[in-house]
């Protein structure tokens, strides 16, 4: 029996479908990879890994739909129609005090991203004051940057509780704008290259393992060449193995910079319309349903409090 359960012991357990992925082959795919009809009409789904695919060179495109986006489409007309004005959301006034503060109070149910409870928590903690304040925002409360250690060192270093230093100006270069802390996928990706030495392609493909360390059984080769290539760089045993730690979390899923960007506009967005539109943004929310954490009743029991 044991034989038996080691033999299994990491392949694939159950069908997952991805509701907006999309595999693209150079030529009929069904002679790439083995396919199989879905449950609804005239789709069909790949039978191999997403890993696998990814190895084969298959291109994989995820789309993935936003509600938000329909309800931010919605409430602009509505202002229009029964308030006269002319609302350009690309042309928001940067940095609303107003808006900052009722994020800071954690007045964001509807919101964008931050109207999770552990968004809710995190806000009168980090307490954004600017546009990157909501890039760190998004990205921060996510299972790599919880699981690597990464959320209550930051803050502290934020709130001056905890000096911030860098072992070496290559690494300050990578970390200073998240105060020595590795917040973005992208950091990670960098701190390889500077620390251990990574090459461009190599670094690329610790990015590939990151996501399946666990599921492959951890982060083989890479584990080596990061503490050997830290250490023949003088950096101390700690840090190489804190880093290490870290990477690790970013298996549990971390944001790439570039991602938490264009979410955190969205956020500045939508808060914004809450702060100064409210009736219209819950007539869009409501009208944009189903979406978000909440029901329709306690999305207008917040717009009458």
């Amino acid at each position: 029996m044991s034989d038996l359960i080691g033999a299994v012991q990491g392949l694939p357990r159950h069908l997952g479908q991805h509701s907006g992925g999309i595999v693209i082959a150079a030529g009929r795919l069904d002679e790439v990879v083995p396919i199989e009809p879905a449950t609804m009409v005239d789709r069909h789904i790949v039978q191999g890994d997403k890993e696998d695919c990814a190895d084969l060179g298959i291109i994989k495109i995820d789309l993935l739909g936003l509600g938000m986006l329909s309800a931010l489409e919605e409430t602009i007309p509505l202002i229009r129609r029964h308030e006269g004005q002319e609302v350009d959301l690309a042309k928001l006034p940067p940095d609303d005090p107003k808006t900052y503060a009722m994020m800071r109070r954690a007045d964001t149910i509807g919101v964008f991203q931050i109207e999770s409870r552990a968004q809710m928590a995190m806000l009168p903690r980090l307490r954004p004051r600017c546009y990157y304040d909501l890039v760190i925002e998004v990205a921060i409360i996510r299972p790599g940057p919880i699981q690597g250690d990464m959320v209550h060192p930051y803050l502290r270093r934020r709130n001056g509780e905890e000096a911030v230093d860098y072992p070496s100006e290559d690494v300050k270069g990578v970390l200073q704008r998240t105060l020595g802390v590795p917040i973005f996928q992208e950091q990670v990706m960098q701190l390889a290259v500077v620390a251990a030495g990574f090459t461009a392609g190599e670094a690329d493909r610790l990015r590939r393992a990151m996501a399946a360390w666990k599921r492959r059984g951890g982060l083989g080769p890479f584990e080596e060449k990061l503490i050997i290539g830290m250490r023949e760089r003088g950096y101390e045993e700690e840090f190489a193995r804190q880093g290490l730690r870290q990477i690790e979390g970013f298996g549990e899923y971390g944001f790439p910079e570039s991602h938490s960007a264009s979410f955190a506009l969205l956020v500045y967005v939508s808060s914004w319309l809450k702060c100064h539109e409210p009736a219209a943004f819950t007539a869009a929310l409501l009208n944009s349903q189903p979406m978000g954490f909440y029901s329709a009743s306690q999305l207008t029991q917040d717009a009458r409090r």
